[in-house]
This record gives structure tokens, sequence and C-alpha cells, in this order.
């Protein structure tokens, strides 16, 4: 992700969470890059330099219309498309996602298992890592039939590996140093 499309998303989080309107921003901004990715008239006429920039600016404002997006939002597309960083919408939600993220305390976590947790066992993972990590956690599960058995948790840079395999390991680490 650039630098570039970090600082637009930065300044965006600001006005989202100034606004208090921060999960309405991310979402309307998303389904705007969705469209935007899938339209090729769309992108034709956002990213050329010969379309002026009031036209362009009827273009998003006709789009935002029609999705009924966040007037932030509206702003922001009319930004990107003055500034010519239009090429940089498909990076920004992500890095829209991780400043919010920032800003409100919480953590994404990817929790891989051996078989499908009932609901009862997310809810007390999740509660586990949320006392660990002093976050809350927004976490996504995958089954991953390579796991023998227990769970492997990534957050941010950090793994928890509860594994049977690398409980296996470390036993014979322990038994290889006596």
């Amino acid at each position: 992700m650039s630098a570039v499309a970090e600082r637009y998303a930065a300044a965006l989080a600001e006005v989202a969470l100034e606004r208090k309107t921060a999960d309405k921003v991310k979402n309307d901004l998303r389904a705007f890059v969705d469209v935007y990715l899938s339209s090729a008239d769309l992108r034709n006429a956002l990213e050329s330099p010969v379309v002026s920039s009031d036209v362009k600016h009827k273009v998003i404002h006709e789009v935002a219309a029609k999705m009924g997006l966040d007037a932030a939002v509206q702003n922001f597309l009319y930004l990107i498309a003055d500034h010519r960083r239009t090429e940089m919408l498909h990076e920004i939600p992500a890095a829209l996602q991780q400043q919010l993220n920032m800003r409100m305390g919480i953590a994404e976590a990817e929790v891989s298992s051996a078989r499908e947790l009932s609901g009862a066992e997310r809810q007390q993972l999740t509660a586990m890592l949320e006392r660990r990590t002093g976050k809350k956690i927004e976490a996504s599960f995958r089954e991953d039939k390579a796991l023998l058995g227990g769970a492997v948790v990534r957050v941010g840079t950090t793994i928890y590996d509860g594994s049977v395999r690398e409980q296996l390991n470390r036993l014979r680490e322990r038994l290889e140093t006596e």
C-alpha cells in the first residue's frame, strides 16, 4: 500500500470519525470503488486528463446521488479526481479500514482452526484475544484441514500458534534439551 494512499485514507478517516459516520463512509467508499473498478466508462471519465474537472465533478455527483453516498465520500472523490489520484482508488478502502481500526482501537484477527468453531468457541477466543491485546477484536474464522488440531491466530504481525503440530514441536525441543 502506498504512502500517498495512506495519507488520503488518514484524512478521510479523520473526517469520518469527526462526523461519527465511520461505518457509512467506509461502506460507501468501498461500494463506489467496486462500481469504479467494474465500469470502464466511469474509469475512463475520471482518469482521462482530457476530461475537465467540472465534468468529473458532475459524473461523481451523478453516481453519488444514485448510490446515496455520504457527502464526505463525495467530497473525497472530488479531491481524488482533482489531484489525479483515481488510479489509487483500489488501495484506499483497505488503507481507510486500517486507519479507522487504529484510531478506534480495533485489531483484526485471522483465526485458522482444524475444525469449524462453534459460536461459543468463537466468542471465547475473541474475548481472550481482546484481554490479551487490550483492543477490540474483529475476527475472521476459517477452517484449515492441514492443522492436526487446535488453532493458529494472527493479530497484526503477532502469531499465536496453539496448533497440535506446534505443541508437539515444543515438546520435542524440550525432550531434546534434557
